[in-house]
């Protein structure tokens, strides 16, 4: 079992990595049978947003980014009258990557299972995929281009459907922990959120009503019902009014005038929820920050061989101390969550944390490194000349560590950690 000083901060780099794929900790428990299987794997890590453990994990991102700007800059230039003389550029630019939006779709939906691996069959899985936020907006980001093939007559309804594609650009979100944020602070709220537009439809609704009661009489063709006046209710609620629609009669005006205040009062609730919603997220990752430094965790970090004890054990299994823990285990290029029934296996990455210690503890421990002329070098531990007081706790010798032993020859290049009673000399 080979150790490694693991520091916090590529703990939290690799923390952070895993943050943007929700459940990738159970991907791993997902069975890869045969090449077929292993084949999928590599195109759902391929696909996978932020998964950049590979050069083509990182080609591929590059290549996605890349082709939804270049859609999304085509789509905006051909509006342009001065620019219409390269519209057969934007078109060949559109055919393409549309295209490769239709591959991108069809390469997540045949590895829909690794998506969702809680679910109990791959059907299961597919659906859920293709029915999610994420999977109806693939679907018409390329489905709308090629519909007009089949339905002509629809050709006008589905160039307006295409501007959904744009929405693809929430998957970018996924690489900037700070827009992250805004995606966890609307999830937070979203009760209070659907409390308060609740509230505002509702008002909308009542508004329209009473000012069909009060302006019917006098504006008959602009108040025709009572829910001909929902515009004028929106843009007073939300706004303070487009003009194309106003009350005419003194009742009508005070009722404008009340609706108009409590409006603004109306706009500020979602407003406040988000603003504090903010505020709170913001207060808590810097509470973690300023209580990681009160409370420093130490990190090691164990690589498992497959003579190993642990190789082959599951993790509930393992006779560790309390005060220490497995923070994580590291598969590869993925983050595996150490449940009980995870079974750890050779060449695994185990991260394992303890509690801080007493600084002065290791005030008496230092790491000698061999150069060539040490006088350690080629000899053996028993006929070192070192203090009864001092202690050969650990060998590191390239990636591996060796248990010391009177027997154990030192060899030029390792990292010899001792431990004394006493202060050890600078020249040991």
């Amino acid at each position: 079992m080979d150790y490694n000083n693991f520091n916090d901060e590529e703990f939290n780099s690799i923390n952070d990595n895993n943050e943007f794929n929700n459940g990738l900790n159970e991907r791993q428990n997902v069975n890869v049978n045969n090449d077929k299987d292993r084949l999928r794997k590599v195109l759902f890590d391929m696909v996978s947003v932020g998964v950049v453990g590979e050069p083509l994990n990182q080609f591929y991102d590059v290549i996605s980014i890349g082709a939804l700007l270049l859609n999304i800059t085509a789509a905006i230039m051909s509006t342009y009258d001065s620019f219409s003389k390269y519209s057969g550029t934007f078109k060949i630019i559109e055919a393409v990557t549309v295209a490769f939006f239709a591959v991108d779709y069809v390469l997540r939906f045949i590895t829909a299972k690794y998506q969702y691996p809680m679910e109990k069959s791959e059907a299961k899985a597919t659906v859920k995929y293709v029915t999610s936020f994420f999977g109806i907006i693939d679907l018409l980001s390329f489905l709308p281009y090629y519909l007009p093939i089949v339905f002509p007559a629809g050709a006008v309804a589905f160039r307006m459907i295409r501007v959904v594609r744009i929405l693809r650009l929430f998957r970018i979100n996924a690489y900037y922990d700070s827009l992250n944020v805004i995606a966890d602070v609307i999830s937070a709220k979203k009760q209070q959120l659907i409390s308060s537009v609740f509230i505002i439809v509702v008002l909308m609704i009542a508004s329209s009503m009473c000012m069909y009661s009060l302006e019917h009489e006098a504006q008959p063709d602009v108040f025709e019902n009572a829910f001909s006046g929902i515009w004028w209710a929106t843009s007073t609620l939300l706004t303070v009014g487009y003009g194309d629609i106003y009350p005419v009669t003194l009742a009508g005006r005070i009722m404008g005038i009340f609706i108009s205040f409590l409006g603004v009062g109306m706009v500020a609730i979602p407003t406040g929820i988000i603003s504090a919603g903010f505020v709170e997220q913001y207060s808590r990752i810097k509470r973690l920050g300023e209580y990681a430094k009160e409370e420093e965790v130490r990190f090691i970090s164990a690589i498992i061989k497959e003579d190993d004890e642990w190789a082959g054990v599951k993790v509930k299994d393992l006779d560790l101390p309390e005060s220490i823990l497995i923070a994580m285990i590291k598969r590869g290029n993925n983050i595996v969550i150490p449940k009980g029934h995870v079974v750890i296996e050779p060449g695994d990455n185990v991260i394992m944390a303890a509690r801080s210690a007493n600084e002065d503890s290791f005030s008496n421990i230092k790491e000698i490194t061999l150069g060539k002329k040490h006088k350690w070098v080629n000899e053996k531990i028993k006929d070192l000349d070192i203090s009864k007081q001092s202690h050969i706790i650990v060998i590191i010798r390239g990636d591996e560590s060796v248990i010391p032993s009177g027997r154990t020859v030192l060899l030029e290049g390792d990292k010899v950690v001792m431990y004394s009673k006493v202060k050890l000399a600078e020249n040991e």
